[in-house]
């Protein structure tokens, strides 16, 4: 059964929200690649996945006033993460976390190095998702004049140790909301909806993760795309087992309460460029 990861919106809306974490599905030919047991994959699987952020999407665009369009990757990122570089221009690949994953949460072997698999999970995985985003955000592009991406990711309150190895200052505060930036595609309007959005919980920038999803096609050639990253504290919305939470239609109602303010300032101001973004 083929899973689509493009879920339509309303024609006029130049909203898309990404959520490429939620999935915990790994592909058979992938999984006898992986050198944890059942038991540690499930572990494994419950630290990186992004636990019912897919859920939050779905809430939110049936709550927006103009339906956005989604695009929820139906893959683990185990199987691989397509918010990394595919190439040496990833700095996680320095701890084994780049596009293809080479060591776990903890830092453990996840699976042997070798090129070929790497370039055979790129082509079956990562491109895919990356065109077809692509190709998402220029048709709202077209469609309305401006195309805002909204990437959905959620995070636990404590700091896994892939995180501190990477950059042990940045882990150190873990806000409810990190709001990420890219300094050509985060112009300060959407910095401050999104800020407005989640007033009265603690809201940082950049912290503890950096950046947003903005296609590569597009990426600092293309201002009319704008870009913010929306990271939720898992405590917001889930308890210890990882199951929703009231919370969950809360932070829901705020996320689809930013859709709604992205979608009537990226109306208004379509042509406009990026050239207001608030630097970090």
């Amino acid at each position: 059964m083929t899973v689509t990861p493009l879920l339509p919106g309303d024609p006029g809306s130049p909203v898309v929200l990404h959520v490429p974490h939620a999935s915990r599905a790994v592909p058979a030919d992938v999984r006898s690649r992986l050198l944890l047991t059942d038991d540690d994959l499930r572990v494994e699987l419950d630290r990186m996945t992004d636990t019912a952020t897919d859920l939050v999407a779905a809430a939110a665009a049936g709550a927006a006033r103009r339906r956005p369009w989604r695009w929820v990757a139906p893959w683990s990122r185990l199987v691989v993460d397509p918010e990394r570089f595919p190439d040496v221009r990833e700095p996680m690949r320095a701890v084994g976390m780049g596009a293809v994953y080479t060591r776990t949460s903890e830092g453990r072997p996840l699976r042997t190095p070798d090129p070929r698999h790497e370039a055979d999970l790129l082509t079956r995985y990562l491109r895919p998702h990356a065109e077809g985003v692509a190709d998402l955000v220029q048709e709202r592009l077209d469609a309305c004049g401006r195309a805002v991406v909204l990437d959905v990711h959620s995070f636990p309150t404590q700091p896994l140790p892939y995180e501190t190895a990477a950059d042990p200052d940045r882990s150190r505060h873990r806000p409810q909301v990190c709001l990420g930036t890219d300094v050509k595609h985060t112009p300060g309007w959407l910095l401050d909806r999104a800020r407005e959005a989640f007033d009265g919980l603690e809201v940082g920038r950049d912290e503890p993760f950096a950046g947003t999803y903005t296609p590569l096609r597009h990426w600092g050639r293309e201002p009319r795309v704008v870009s913010v990253m929306v990271e939720l504290r898992r405590d917001l919305y889930l308890d210890d087992e990882l199951q929703p939470t009231t919370g969950l239609g809360e932070v829901a109602a705020r996320l689809a309460a930013l859709v709604d303010a992205v979608t009537d300032t990226a109306t208004d101001t379509a042509t406009d460029t990026a050239t207001d973004a608030d630097p970090r």
